[in-house]
């Protein structure tokens, strides 16, 4: 890696000789670092690429970016070099609107398009809601976390620790509240969203929704949990799904049976949390 994209980009377990590469993208806070379990689980078959985004952890003295547009900008320019037909790209809500855009990005620079896309609990770009957490005060802030859970306690009862994570969340929360995708905005790579059965923030009609950004094809995957369920105790299921559509195996070697339900007009698969 270049410095700059040493910067950028996390890898904590290389695996060169992998047939498949999975460039992850956080949620809004979050940091390369969160998805240090799916490379312990993926490594060496899949290798597994973090971006760090500037305002926290080691690059917590650098300004934060309180846009979509500026940060895909800056991710695309770095991640070019490993954007191809052999990578997909996850991300975790924020994370899956910034996935997207990168993806467009490649696409209209490249005429090419990478191996697919997964997009955990996000609404699709074209489901808008009216939000403004970014304008609250830091009580306003602590609520909206306690409200998705998944931050860790201790965080919220040391003052140092929320003085340097505050500004990085606002600033998150900026960018993708006041985020918007122009109507058409579509893919040319498959889509696979996925969503906590009790996310506060998505429906899974919200979630259905993304089909309609995405010319390839598409699969909508319910599982237990709210908001992060990503690392609640299915996680195991979450990482065998997204190995299994990145090695392109059937659907039947997934953890459980796909069972097809309606949702409009589309078809669903939800992960028993029996396993």
């Amino acid at each position: 890696m270049t410095e700059d994209e040493e910067l950028w980009l996390r890898c904590f377990r290389p695996a060169p000789d992998s047939g498949h590469r999975l460039l992850c993208f956080p949620h809004a806070g979050g940091s390369a670092s969160s998805f240090l379990p799916f490379a312990r689980s993926l490594t060496p078959d899949i290798e597994v690429l973090a971006v760090q985004y500037p305002g926290r952890q080691d690059r917590r003295k650098e300004p934060c970016l309180t846009s979509i547009g500026e940060l895909a900008d800056r991710v695309y320019r770095v991640a070019a070099p490993w954007l191809d037909a052999s990578t997909a790209l996850l991300g975790h809500s924020m994370g899956a609107v910034l996935a997207f855009e990168v993806v467009r990005r490649m696409e209209r620079e490249t005429g090419r398009t990478c191996a697919g896309l997964f997009a955990s609990g996000r609404r699709a770009p074209s489901c808008r809601r009216q939000e403004e957490v970014h304008r609250r005060d830091d009580t306003g802030i602590f609520a909206e976390l306690m409200d998705l859970g998944g931050t860790d306690p201790r965080l919220l009862q040391d003052d140092e620790l929320l003085a340097a994570f505050l500004p990085c969340l606002r600033a998150d929360y900026e960018a993708i509240e006041t985020y918007w995708a122009e109507d058409g905005a579509a893919v040319g790579c498959p889509v696979t969203v996925m969503v906590g059965e009790d996310d506060p923030r998505t429906t899974l009609e919200e979630a259905d929704a993304w089909r309609r950004h995405t010319t390839a094809a598409f699969e909508l995957w319910s599982f237990p949990g709210g908001h992060f369920f990503l690392d609640g105790p299915h996680r195991a299921q979450v990482v065998r799904t997204i190995a299994n559509r990145l090695r392109g195996t059937a659907a039947r070697t997934s953890p459980t049976p796909d069972t097809p339900s309606s949702l409009g007009s589309a078809c669903r698969n939800r992960v028993d949390p029996r396993g």
